[in-house]
Formats: C-alpha cells, sequence, structure tokens
C-alpha cells in the first residue's frame, strides 16, 4: 500500500520509517525543504547505525531508503491508501490541512491523525467524508516503541477501526483501541504518574530523587517520574497535563502543578535544555536519595494507589478493555506491570482503602475511588480470573 505523512519532524520522520520498513510506499510531505532535507539525512544516519549494530543489512536500508518519497506539494498524496498527519498539536492548522487534503486524495482513502491530545471528532468534523478519519498515535520514538493507540471518532465508519489495527499489526506493533476520551489511554492513565508525584513533592514529603529512587527501586519502573519529566521536557509534559485538565472539564485528578508550570516559563525544561527538576549541566552531580524503604514503600503505594484507580475508571466508562489498558501502559511507557493486574496481586481491597485514606485525608475530589473497584472489592472479584 502507499502511506502517505504530513509533517518530516520527528514523529512523522519515525512514522514514515516504520511503513518504509514494513515494504510499504511511503510520501512525505513538508512545506519546509529544509525539514525534509533534515528528516532524510537523519534517516540515513538512523539506518546506517542499524546496519553498523546488525539489525539490518544493507540492502535492507536502501529497501527502505528507496520506499520513502519526500514531496513539497500535498497534491502528490493523490495515490495514498492512507495518509497520517504528525504536525503541530493545535486543531485549527491540523483542519486547514485536512481540508486542502481531502481536495486531492481518493474517495476511499484513509484519513488520521497522529494527535495526542487533541479530539478526533472535533477533527473528523472539517471533512467531507468524516467517516473515513481516525487517530493513529503512534509513541516517541515511533520505531522503537511498539504501542499504537486506534482511535475512532463518532463518525468513524464501523468497521475502519478494525482495518486499520490490521494494518497497523501488519507494522510490527501493539495496537490498542481507545474511544476518543481525552489523552486516549496512555495520556490519560499516567497524569497520576506525574501529577501525585509532584504533589508528594510539592508537600515536603520527599525530594525529587527519593521519590524516583522509590518507584525504581521499589516500584521497578525503569525511570522515576521526575527523570522521566525531563527526559519528556517539561514543556511538552506540561501542555499534555494542562490539555487533558481542560478537556476533562477542570476534572480535579487532572489539574495540573505550579511546579512543572514554573519550570517550563524559566526555560527549564529538562535534558534538552541542561536543566529540569535535575541539573545536567557538566560537572553537575545528580542529588543523593534517601533510602528508608518505609517511607519509598508509603510514596510508592500513594502512586499505584492513584494509578490503579485511574486505569479503573478508564475501564468503567467502557474507554478500553481489560486486556488494552494494560498492554498501552507496559508498551507505551513501560511500567512494570499492567496496572490492573497488579491491582489484582495488590488487592482490590486493598485499592479501595488506600483510595479512602487519602480522601479522608484531603477531603479533595482527586482522590475518589474508582465505582467498578469498590463494586468489585463489595463482590470479591478480580480484573483476572487466574
Amino acid at each position: 500500500m502507499t502511506v502517505g505523512v504530513i509533517g518530516s519532524g520527528t514523529m512523522g520522520s519515525g512514522i514514515a520509517q516504520v511503513a518504509a520498513t514494513a515494504n510499504c510506499k511511503v510520501v512525505v510531505y513538508d512545506t519546509s525543504e529544509f525539514a525534509i532535507d533534515r528528516s532524510r539525512k537523519q534517516l540515513a544516519k538512523i539506518l546506517s547505525r542499524l546496519v553498523e549494530k546488525g539489525t539490518i543489512d544493507e540492502s535492507k536500508k536502501q529497501s527502505i531508503l528507496n520506499n520513502i518519497l519526500y514531496i513539497n506539494e500535498i497534491k502528490y498524496f493523490k495515490s495514498s491508501d492512507l495518509v497520517i498527519e504528525a504536525i503541530v498539536e493545535d486543531d485549527e492548522v491540523k483542519k486547514t490541512v485536512f481540508k486542502e487534503l481531502e481536495k486531492h486524495v481518493s474517495s476511499d482513502c484513509i484519513i488520521a491523525s497522529n494527535t495526542s491530545s487533541l479530539s478526533i471528532t472535533s477533527l473528523a468534523a472539517c471533512l467531507e467524508k468524516p467517516e473515513r478519519f481516525i487517530g493513529i498515535h503512534f509513541f516517541n520514538p515511533a520505531p522503537l516503541m511498539k504501542l499504537v493507540e486506534v482511535i475512532p471518532a463518532i463518525q468513524t465508519a464501523p468497521s475502519l477501526a478494525n482495518q486499520v489495527k490490521e494494518i497497523i499489526t501488519g507494522w510490527g506493533k501493539d495496537v490498542v483501541l481507545a474511544k476518543d476520551t481525552p489523552g486516549f489511554i496512555v495520556n490519560k492513565v499516567a497524569r497520576s504518574f506525574y501529577g501525585e508525584s509532584i504533589r508528594i513533592y510539592e508537600e515536603g514529603i520527599a525530594d525529587q530523587a527519593t521519590i524516583d529512587w522509590a518507584m525504581k527501586e521499589l516500584g521497578g519502573f525503569k525511570m522515576g517520574p521526575f527523570e522521566l519529566m525531563d527526559f519528556i521536557g517539561n514543556d511538552v509534559n506540561y501542555t499534555v497535563t494542562e490539555t487533558v485538565y481542560k478537556a476533562f472539564f477542570y476534572d480535579s485528578r487532572f489539574r495540573p502543578s505550579f511546579t512543572q508550570k514554573r519550570l517550563a516559563e524559566a526555560g527549564y525544561l529538562g535534558r534538552k535544555s541542561g536543566r529540569g527538576h535535575y541539573d545536567y549541566s557538566e560537572g553537575a552531580k545528580m542529588p543523593e536519595p534517601i533510602k528508608n524503604e518505609e517511607e519509598g514503600q508509603k510514596i510508592l503505594d500513594r502512586v499505584l494507589a492513584m494509578l490503579i484507580n485511574e486505569a479503573a475508571d478508564t475501564l468503567h466508562y467502557n474507554i478500553a478493555s481489560r486486556d488494552d489498558i494494560d498492554t498501552a501502559m507496559t508498551k507505551g511507557v513501560n511500567y512494570p506491570k499492567g496496572l490492573l493486574r497488579w491491582a489484582d496481586q495488590i488487592g482490590i481491597q486493598t485499592c479501595v482503602e488506600r483510595m479512602d485514606e487519602l480522601y479522608f485525608e484531603y477531603h479533595e475530589e482527586r482522590y475518589r475511588c474508582s465505582p467498578l473497584l469498590r463494586k468489585m472489592a463489595r463482590e470479591q472479584l478480580k480484573f483476572y480470573s487466574e
């Protein structure tokens, strides 16, 4: 099949590489010749490294490069079977591009957005044929991250989600289906990993290094929340949090923090700026955590209770299936276990008690227990039967 990609930035280039590696003909569109040239050169470097590592051979490298055509006029998408947009997170900009795109593609071409936080339904509404529109959300870096979220809009043709799932699975990805809800699965559920950790820091319970240590050493997470925010970029992470918060009608579970807002305002964006929650400048030493296992366990239990509660609510509102929620969190953000399976291991009643303790302490809606968890505890049910 022929796949179009709108945008030759990091994400667009990554999606193009994935499709081209799966032997699709790929057409990458960008209005900037500089961006196109940078993308072409960067891809050649990446593929050369893969050859050096023995991941692919020289023949495969040339095949991938030959599968990609770069264009600067949108009209060249006329033979595409699927076009995926990967440009700036601005719905008006995206809609303008989609309206123009629809003039040039065939009537049965699938049009998709890689948005991580905007409404798929709202984007679809700008098209003459919204039934052809769907969300296909890759994670960065697209060639390495196994997870892809597929999100049908209200208007999407009923058969399209499974058709797209089959295509993307054929590209070697683990595909999950999600309802068109702010943040979809990963960016909705993962808010607690960052937000509750910042809350613990702001309350003076522990510093960033200690919280990161507790989540890694005791919880088995590959990166602590503050390390991960610095890796993602505090500006990016804050913007996603703010977007989800507004989209959920200012639900306190997703409220952004002043700590991260101030870091973004100061330009302390993390690794990319040399400073964030930690100092990455040359010669700087990382702070040492306080390795008190009892206190560290309290930190882990609190953050994990919030994560499990959000995962349970995601299932409660039929945003995604049990298996897709757990797959999304293990494959999309590398959590050590699926959160719903983790809840079974901890005990559903224990999860309810931890949430109720937090609510009793703070009396904030942020800490309300999911009705699904409460019902399951009452009926002594588990998410998994085995």
